[in-house]
């Protein structure tokens, strides 16, 4: 089957690097990516998918589907298409989307053999506000046996962790005042900010180390001699599982609370862009991608250490076990930075396509190996329901 499925891919090699170069070239922004979704829509369409465009109401985000000829597990994969504002592909996501939606077309060239379904979602605005969250809130992923995808960095990384993460913004409202001849008829909304800061600082000694809590201040005031009347300060609050997360954002709002209290401010809280779930990577799940990986030749595959980072693909993987490995796109000893220009220039080189064909296969046999192992699925899902959230 191994062989089968390196053939497969290598013969639609070209089809992937096209799609991949084209969204390198035309680089689109969160729920911009109108030119990015339609070639993979079209790539996904020829191949004999069946597409919902304009997902959910998500102008270009699109679910495709591949149902083969005998009933089996559903297997996903998640391909992004958004761009950095000027940068352009500087975190991969042409390589990436080209990972995703080319092993959704390589499976697909089995399942009617083997049975199953195969679903590729396009997911935007990963930079930003993440479609999979409002995907997960909806309902998107409740049916998914499982869910992969691969993010291109400078090395091989299996899948680990990252932390789920909670936007808060908190508006206070005073009363404005001239500051020298009458403050005492001035209610100063930017001491509620900064009294917010001091409290959050506090608060800091204790939680746990891993958790980060770091904010701006948005508005502060318009001039020296003027009370406040309005200021606005932004924070965003992670932490390694989705429990602990709402535990620690109940006494950041308590800091905020009580220096409105302190400083008879009004306070609005709000949040100001979506709320991302810790990523829980499914070990069995994992470690089957892996061994694939190893069979095709790939090595230094290194172990994960706690990302400190956010993603929305930890939306999905509350609802069905999940992956999401890195896979390197350089030459060995090159170490990239992702979110530079540098790095998006990498997704065009022959290193970077000879590990994107390796690592669909590898994605490929692991649909396969979920589809034809009973017994794997089943261990897969045991460790999903007892994992902690």
């Amino acid at each position: 089957m191994k062989e089968l499925v390196i053939k497969t891919t290598e013969a639609l090699k070209d089809e992937f690097i096209s799609l991949s170069e084209f969204i390198y070239e035309n680089p689109e922004l969160g729920y911009e990516e109108f030119k990015s979704s339609k070639v993979h829509i079209d790539l996904l369409k020829k191949h004999g998918f069946k597409l919902e465009e304009r997902y959910l109401g998500i102008e270009t985000a699109f679910k495709a589907e591949y149902i083969g000829k005998k009933d089996g597990p559903t297997i996903a994969y998640f391909s992004e298409y958004d761009a950095l504002p000027g940068i352009g592909h500087g975190c991969g996501h042409n390589i990436l989307g080209a990972t995703s939606t080319g092993s959704g077309i390589v499976l697909s060239k089995f399942v009617d053999e083997i049975g199953g379904k195969v679903v590729v979602f396009g997911t935007p605005a990963e930079e930003t506000s993440g479609a999979k969250v409002e995907m997960a809130e909806k309902g998107a992923f409740k049916n998914i046996d499982v869910a992969m995808l691969a993010h291109p960095e400078s090395k091989y990384i299996q899948s680990g962790n990252a932390l789920a993460l909670y936007p808060i913004q908190f508006t206070f409202k005073g009363k404005a005042a001239h500051a020298a001849t009458f403050p005492e008829k001035g209610i100063n909304a930017l001491d509620g900010v900064i009294l917010t800061f001091n409290a959050v600082n506090a608060l800091r000694e204790h939680i746990l180390p891993s958790t980060r809590i770091h904010g701006v201040i948005k508005k502060g005031g318009e001039a020296a001699n003027i009370v406040p009347e309005l200021a606005v300060a932004q924070f965003y609050i992670r932490a390694t599982y989705k429990n602990y997360l709402q535990e620690v954002l109940e006494k950041v709002i308590n800091c905020a609370k009580g220096a409105s209290i302190a400083t008879g401010t009004e306070l609005e809280i709000s949040t100001f862009e979506a709320v991302y779930d810790n990523l829980v990577t499914n070990q069995t799940l994992s470690n089957a991608y892996k061994k694939n990986l190893i069979s095709l030749g790939v090595k230094n595959i290194i172990e994960p250490e706690l990302f400190n980072g956010s993603l929305d693909m930890g939306n999905v993987s509350h609802f069905c076990p999940t992956i999401h490995p890195f896979f390197n796109i350089c030459k060995e000893g090159h170490d990239l930075t992702l979110h530079t220009k540098e790095f998006a220039k990498a997704t065009l080189t022959d290193t970077a396509y000879e590990n994107m064909i390796k690592v669909i296969c590898a994605l490929v046999l692991t649909g396969i190996d979920v589809i034809k192992d009973e017994h794997l699925l089943k261990d897969i899902k045991k460790e999903f329901e007892g994992t902690e959230k």
